[in-house]
């Protein structure tokens, strides 16, 4: 049905209210099933055509099959002809199905729904969404796992299971597996049992798993009982010879890479500095009115929150921008902030805020949406280096890419102090992200084969890149495709352990990303104000939200065998 909208609204009968004829009639739609023809012929066997909504009456007419009954059509003619010939008749085709839509549509948004029968639709969609990632998992020649817990506003333990699977054809279907709910303790022990639950819900094996990626939390991580020894254990026990990969998140360790400048001096300033300003509602309304009144870049100033990536280097920034005004205001104030005068400090915190502008910068790569985990950590290297760069440039006071630090009053002793920072820097990014770098020679061999070392690649694969390499015609295919098309493009009989290679590679999370942006809408649906739901319809709500997978509509209307009118 042209111009209707489609939602699942769709799902069952409604009732559609009428107008001057003052009778209603009964009818069904469904996605992509939805058309006038449809419409018009079951509205007419569940009325007498005389008695249907002159407001659904032109909709019929201009959409009505060439197959329909002759009494049908001869009841809507006589109807029409009757009662509205005068004023349709001068309207042409393209005017008499946009007043048709405009009908149709009008007559939709007064179908009341009951908070019954929002609820059960949410559930039926979940439902199809799990038995269809069902469906496609059984066909996963091998999968990854994200795994990340937190407490919803009740306390309740919400672990999230997010399932990367890829078939034989590349096709990599990326969806949340399960929301587990425990309620007692959880150990190691405890989510290992959900874990497992979850896989056998999906029918899917131990030895077909390729990776997990965490957050790195003790009881996910810790080497004797934690869950990754637990599944590390279950996976020696199915396939001895089994290799597979565990990772730590990539921008949570970025994060934490920031502790090595030990810039607590310049943050406990700038938090105190905020919070006089924004603590009390008459500092704060005055100082956004002195902001306005100079015509400030910024707003307003922020809190700085440690759970916020980003808030660090945002709010100093701000705090850089806004410094003289923030020092005359609370002089006026009585609160004097030394630290603004102090040349030293302010050098400091202009450093600051170049350093963790840079991160910031980083970090919003890293959230991209279908990152594989080489490019993530490509974009890691490339950093590591910007940051050795960076280092040399400061000895020598060039400080081009650092334009904050730029304009504070800075010494010899400031550069030699702020190289030093950026060497520790680079050297934490090193120490952290060791678990990338065992993987650095296969994620190269896969990401560009036609240009790493056969003698660095994997012994089974390597008859097979020299093969690949010395194809004139594969190569101008690699440069012209998705690095997927590619690969499902080499024949499983000429590179059977290379497509193996380039699989278990492409299926791995290099992030729990997915899994934080989920905690998020949960905590949007079940907060203070909405507690009472329960953790089946949060599961549901979260399956739905977060689904990439198309709900067949069509399925769920056909296996409705009976009336339902809406509430």
């Amino acid at each position: 049905m042209g111009g209707m909208p489609q939602s699942v609204y769709d799902l069952d009968f409604c009732t559609v209210g009428c107008d001057e004829s003052g009778v209603e009639g009964t009818f069904y739609v469904s996605q992509g099933q939805a058309d006038g023809h449809q419409l018009g012929e079951k509205l007419v066997q569940e009325n007498d055509a005389d008695d249907l909504p002159s407001s659904l009456h032109l909709g019929l007419l201009s959409a009505a099959p060439p197959t329909v009954a002759v009494f049908k059509e001869y009841n809507l003619n006589r109807h029409y002809t009757t009662k509205h010939e005068d004023k349709y008749r001068n309207l042409s085709d393209e005017e008499r199905a946009r007043e048709a839509d405009a009908l149709m549509r009008g007559a939709f948004e007064k179908v009341s729904l009951s908070r019954r029968t929002v609820t059960r639709r949410v559930e039926t969609i979940a439902g199809n969404l799990e038995l269809q990632l069902k469906n496609r998992a059984a066909d996963f020649d091998c999968f990854s796992l994200a795994l990340d817990e937190s407490c919803d506003v009740r306390d309740t333990a919400q672990l999230l299971i997010f399932l990367r699977g890829i078939t034989a054809d590349f096709q990599i279907t990326e969806e949340l597996a399960a929301m587990q709910s425990i309620k007692g303790t959880t150990t190691g022990n405890d989510l290992f049992t959900e874990v497992n639950a979850c896989l056998d819900m999906l029918g899917l094996k131990w030895d077909k798993l390729a990776g997990v990626t965490t957050d790195g939390c003790p009881n996910l991580t810790e080497k004797n009982v934690g869950l990754l020894k637990r599944m590390q254990d279950k996976v020696t026990e199915m396939n001895p010879v089994q290799k597979w990969t565990f990772l730590h998140c990539i921008i949570h360790q970025e994060v934490l890479c920031k502790t090595v400048l030990k810039m607590n001096h310049v943050v406990d300033a700038v938090s105190k500095t905020v919070n006089f300003i924004r603590a009390r509602a008459l500092n704060h309304r005055q100082f956004v009115a002195l902001l306005e009144e100079n015509e400030s870049e910024h707003g307003d100033i922020s809190y700085h929150s440690n759970v916020r990536w980003l808030s660090l280097g945002k709010v100093l920034k701000s705090v850089w921008d806004l410094r003289d005004q923030i020092q005359n205001f609370c002089g006026k104030k009585g609160h004097d902030i030394p630290e603004l005068s102090d040349e030293d400090w302010v050098a400091d915190l202009g450093f600051a805020v170049d350093v963790t502008a840079l991160m910031n910068e980083l970090n919003v790569k890293l959230q991209r949406k279908g990152l594989f985990v080489h490019e993530m950590y490509s974009a890691v290297t490339a950093f590591m280096r910007k940051l050795q760069l960076l280092s040399s440039q400061v000895k020598d006071n060039m400080l081009t890419h650092l334009p904050t630090l730029k304009e504070a009053t800075r010494s010899a002793d400031h550069l030699h102090k702020y190289s030093s920072k950026l060497e520790a820097l680079h050297g934490e990014f090193s120490r952290r992200f060791q678990d990338f770098k065992t993987l650095e020679s296969e994620m190269h061999m896969v990401s560009s084969p036609f240009n790493c070392s056969v003698d660095n690649a994997p012994s089974d694969v390597q008859m097979e890149l020299i093969d690949l390499q010395s194809d004139l015609l594969l190569a101008e295919h690699f440069r012209s495709v998705s690095l997927l098309d590619f690969y499902s493009s080499l024949r499983e009989e000429n590179f059977p352990h290379l497509r193996r290679h380039a699989q278990r590679i492409l299926v791995l999370f290099g992030s729990t990303y997915v899994c934080e942006q989920t905690f998020s809408v949960m905590k949007f649906n079940k907060s203070k104000h909405r507690s009472s739901i329960t953790d089946e319809h949060l599961s549901a709500v979260l399956r739905t939200a977060t689904s990439d997978i198309q709900t067949d509509f069509n399925a769920l209307v056909q296996a409705q065998n009976r009336l339902d009118y809406s509430h």
